[in-house]
This record gives C-alpha cells, sequence and structure tokens, in this order.
C-alpha cells in the first residue's frame, strides 16, 4: 500500500507538472484556444499534484502573477501534505 501511494504520487506531480509546462508553451505561441483551463490546473493541484504545478510555476515562471496560483498552490500543497499524511499514517502505517 506505501509503494502505490508513493507511486500515486510521483504520476500525479510529474503529469502535474507537464500539464503547467504545455500551458506555458502554448501560452508562448499565443495559443489562446489551446490552453488548458485554470480550473484543470487547480484540479491536478487538488488531487495530489499540487508539488509538480508549484515546480513548474517556479521554474518556467508561469502563472507567478496570477494571486490565485501564488496562494493557491502553495495552500493546496500543505492540504496535500496533510491529507497524504494522514493517509499514509492512519491507513498504510
Amino acid at each position: 500500500m506505501e509503494q502505490i501511494l508513493g507511486v500515486w504520487l510521483l504520476i500525479v506531480n510529474i503529469v502535474a507538472y507537464i500539464v503547467m509546462a504545455t500551458d506555458k508553451k502554448r501560452a508562448q505561441r499565443h495559443r489562446s484556444r489551446e490552453r488548458i483551463p485554470e480550473r484543470t490546473l487547480f484540479i491536478w493541484a487538488s488531487i495530489g499534484g499540487a508539488l509538480g504545478i508549484w515546480i513548474a510555476m517556479m521554474t518556467k515562471r508561469h502563472k507567478t502573477k496570477h494571486r490565485s496560483f501564488v496562494i493557491g498552490v502553495p495552500l493546496l500543497l500543505v492540504l496535500n501534505i496533510v491529507v497524504y499524511g494522514y493517509v499514509w499514517i492512519t491507513w498504510i502505517r
């Protein structure tokens, strides 16, 4: 069970990073029709990919001027740590 949780978090964060990086690339190429909705980015962050989204924000300098991301993603990261930490402590250990 412990390995499943670890693999899940790894995959979700890799995908979240790729999704955020893809949106940055599309933004640079002015492809507004193909952009990834902010709601989708927040969904990825809320299901465990907040670290991947945050790393992409910092390395790609994407969405760093949006208050909702600057405040929301770190809060979701803390929430991810609390929720998945609780799951790990109570259900797996």
